[in-house]
């Protein structure tokens, strides 16, 4: 096997059959790259379990046993109150939980477990209060030799044991054919490992230190190769031809602001400004407007359009749904209704004479303006010579999608504004738009209130809710209902709240007096826009959804919201969610109405009660659930790093992205010392990011 190498495929190496081969390839594994950068999502360190003897208290102690008996009992006021008996060989200790009655079926007789935190000696015995768990599979038993064991994301079929052999394997042949692409000077200067050294210590540490360490070295690699990317697609922009130069002068400026019956906020002016700097600079814009909900970001996003249509340039507004299309379309058509700006509507659902109408006013260059969905990077939409483009909710496309305009017109690249009313943690922002210019707006317009939010726990306080819903609806105010689910056939009857179902009960139960009205993703557009339309113009009294209303809806009547089964959405969506309320001169009341009995849950929730700031409750949602879920799965496909994870990292992501830009600015990056990094950034990232083949 003098020939193998990273690329080589892994039915060439011991110890992996046809069906292992299959297992792995259900991971994503296919070659010996793939094998050795699968990375432990931790360690089991068996150097540092305590006899209970040994144990001391409110110091972080680790014990190792079996689970002898298990109980649940409830408590006063509901609560509940789990308590676990582990088996520790020379003794017993108690682990307890408060309610967290589902530790009960998780912990059964005969398991093998560690328990680790700071345990109390309560009633003869050692107790550990909310231990953290870990279960252990038969074969995680240490031997002398190894008391620090590698644990992996498995799938069915695959032993953690049959794994850590293969990977063991597959490190014993490469032997010292594992090249570094990363200079010894820079390594140095990092403080990070020699790779060879890294992919044996991530893999087989001797202590926690060296994993510690050997991950920090494989996890910059990925996010340092990310970022060079990010680094040269930016610069890769800047030596391209010139983008048209939109001078913002005062003549603009003011015919600009006559449009709207206000003064910008203090954000929005500093936004104006930061783009005007872009506009006028010759280089095409790639700017992120990131704005909190309610902050008035699509007045910043109009404005920067009609510097453009003032100059006699074309301009685009392109969102991820029809429904958002379709709010910004309304938004647009009232700002402009005594304006000669021409302007179009795009999406799929057009007719074939209406769309042939739409092309041919955009290749002609008599649309000035046009709004749509992914219908505007069609392969047959061409414009005349298009200066603006507005991308909005970015994170819900792939990445490379910001590219597609480029791709319609024949002249210059258009300017690029790429706007989010998802406020999105610093980390998530330096790897999602780390090639973008950013642009904050924080503050709301005058005269915009709080929303106050309040979770909701027990019957008795959802009995309060509905009074003082009962007595808003009566005084004239609406009310959002939403639910996480269409209907009860997507999970097991029962278990959620379902729109379909809870829309019945409002009908029949004290509510009944009032107009209820539906919207969901599985309603044909026409019948969603009737509903929405009557909810508008104030037909209907309550609107029950699912989170097709998250952004892009404006009903400044609406002033109340309830929220099924809270705990199943994100913070950051909730937040979304509650930022449909409280858009009028009245103040906004939001109600989380959650089952769950979890600590946890109830803690998540209080984050909204205490805080109106996006912006905090985006960087608490990403500390709390992690970047996968809050990308989303197609950002799987949109941010190819080797373990999405690694966005956890926030040191490791700054200093691989000052790096980046130092390599690349300083020239190195085309030296000699980097021509085996360079290779492996564009075999990764080229067509991604659309990056020139020569860097």
């Amino acid at each position: 096997m003098s020939e193998i190498s990273f690329q080589s495929d892994l039915q060439f190496l011991r110890g992996v059959g046809p069906e292992r081969l299959l297992l792995l390839h259900k991971l994503g594994i296919h070659t010996l790259e793939e094998l050795l950068w699968y990375l432990p999502r931790d360690i089991l360190d068996f150097s540092r379990i305590c006899q209970p003897a040994e144990l001391q208290s409110e110091t972080l102690n680790t014990v190792r046993g079996i689970v002898y008996d298990a109980d649940a009992r409830v408590l006063k006021h509901h609560r509940t109150m789990t308590r676990v008996l582990l088996d520790c060989g020379t003794d017993f200790v108690r682990g307890v939980w408060f309610n967290q009655p589902w530790m009960l079926k998780r912990l059964t007789r005969g398991q093998q477990v560690l328990f680790s935190g700071k345990p109390k000696f309560r009633e003869g015995r050692w107790e550990f209060s909310h231990p953290s768990v870990q279960w252990l599979d038969p074969e995680e038993t240490p031997d002398s030799a190894q008391l620090i064991l590698t644990r992996y994301r498995l799938t069915e079929g695959l032993k953690v044991t049959d794994l850590r052999r293969i990977i063991a394997n597959a490190l014993e042949t490469l032997g010292d054919q594992i090249a570094d692409p990363l200079p010894l000077e820079a390594r140095t200067r990092l403080k990070l490992l020699p790779l060879s050294q890294a992919l044996r210590s991530v893999h087989v540490p001797a202590t926690a230190e060296e994993f510690v360490n050997a991950r920090k070295r494989l996890i910059f690699d990925d996010l340092f190769e990310f970022q060079l990317g990010v680094v040269l697609r930016r610069r890769a922009w800047r030596s391209r031809a010139q983008a048209p130069v939109l001078e913002r002068t005062a003549k603009i400026d003011a015919r600009i602001r006559r449009l709207f019956p206000f003064e910008y906020t203090t954000g929005q002016n500093k936004a104006v400004r930061e783009i005007a700097g872009d506009l006028r600079s010759g280089f095409a814009m790639h700017r992120l407007l990131q704005a909190d909900v309610g902050a008035g970001k699509t007045v910043v996003a109009l404005d920067t359009m009609l510097v453009a249509v003032a100059h006699g340039w074309q301009t685009a507004v392109m969102a991820p749904t029809e429904l958002l299309a379709s709010q910004h379309w309304q938004t647009i058509e009232t700002a402009l209704e005594r304006s000669r700006v021409k302007r179009a509507f795009l999406t799929g659902s057009l007719s074939a004479k209406a769309r042939r109408e739409v092309l041919a006013g955009l290749a002609d260059g008599s649309i000035q303006l046009v709004v749509g969905t992914q219908a505007l990077i069609q392969s047959d939409v061409r414009f005349h010579h298009l200066g603006v483009v507005v991308i909005d909710e970015q994170h819900k496309f792939g990445v490379a999608q910001r590219a597609s305009f480029s791709n319609l017109i024949s002249g210059p690249p258009p300017h690029i504004l790429v706007m989010t009313a998802t406020p999105i943690p610093r980390t998530l922002c330096l790897a999602q738009f780390g090639d973008l210019d950013l642009t904050l707006v924080k503050d709301r317009p005058p005269g915009r209130q709080p929303v106050l939010t309040s979770k909701i726990l027990g019957p008795a306080a959802r009995r309060k809710v509905s009074d003082f819903l009962i007595s808003q609806l009566k005084a004239g105010r609406q009310l959002y209902v939403v639910c996480p689910l269409v209907d009860a056939s997507e999970e097991s009857p029962g278990a959620v709240k379902a729109a379909e179902q809870v829309f019945t009960e409002y009908q029949q139960n004290e509510f009944a007096e009032f107009r209820t009205g539906l919207v969901h993703g599985k309603m044909n557009r026409e019948e969603r826009q009737v509903t929405m339309e009557a909810f508008r113009e104030g037909e209907i009294d309550i609107l029950v959804a699912t989170t097709v209303i998250e952004v892009g809806v404006d009903v400044p009547n609406a002033t109340l919201m309830v929220i099924h089964d809270a705990e199943r959405f994100g913070l950051s969506q909730l937040h979304q969610l509650r930022g449909r309320v409280s858009r009028g001169k009245f103040r906004g009341y939001c109600f989380l109405i959650s089952e769950s009995s979890s600590a946890e849950s109830a803690s998540r929730l209080a984050v909204l009660e205490r805080s109106g700031d996006g912006f905090e409750v985006a960087e608490q949602d990403f500390e709390i659930r992690g970047p996968g879920d809050i990308l989303g799965t197609r950002q799987h496909g949109a941010l190819p790093l080797r373990s999405l994870s690694n966005l956890n990292e926030t040191e490791l992501l700054e200093q691989a992205r000052d790096e980046a830009e130092r390599v690349v600015g300083s020239g190195e990056f085309d030296s000699e010392n980097y021509a085996v990094l360079k290779i492996r950034v564009l075999e990764r990232f080229s067509r991604l990011m659309d990056l020139p083949q020569s860097g």
